[in-house]
């Protein structure tokens, strides 16, 4: 669990895999699904978000966004977005090294990556559940699918 839940999620703006900025009250009014990877391209890594991209009919829709994040280049999230066929977004945390992820609780400072973190966002910006594990760890979607539906 995260010292974040019940308090108001850091605001950020991040590039996402073309480049372009977004931030996270870009999407207030909706549901956000915060996915915080170590890398692209890594076994665990593709696994969950092939999972999301899999299962996103579970918890994706008008009312609600998955925002996965990782320190890797937008260059390289825009490569692994393109290979896998991501339905959601990527941003990049590669400048300033890892800024968001350290609000959020998830840098890594000896490996210069993020650990895998979830957080999952109310509609008026509220964490309202998170769950916080190694980066060996993955993490199952089932779990942020009751977290989205228990938030009215």
């Amino acid at each position: 669990m995260s010292e974040l839940v019940g308090q108001a999620a850091p605001e950020f703006t991040l590039k996402n895999s073309n480049g372009d900025p977004v931030s996270l009250s870009d999407f207030r009014g909706k549901k956000v699904v915060l996915v915080f990877f170590p890398f692209a391209f890594t076994g665990t890594c593709t696994a969950e978000l092939c999972a999301i991209r899999d299962n996103a009919d579970d918890f994706i829709d008008a009312d609600t966004v998955v925002l996965s994040i990782s320190c890797d280049s937008h260059f390289t999230l825009r490569n692994f977005a393109e290979k896998e066929n991501f339905n959601h977004i990527l941003l990049s945390d590669f400048w300033p090294h890892g800024e968001v992820s350290r609000k959020y609780g998830v840098f890594l400072e000896e490996r210069g990556m993020s650990t895998r973190g979830t957080f999952v966002i109310d509609r008026e910006g509220i964490v309202r559940w998170a769950v916080i594990t190694s980066p060996a760890e993955a993490r199952s979607t089932a779990d942020y699918r009751d977290a989205v539906a228990a938030i009215a």
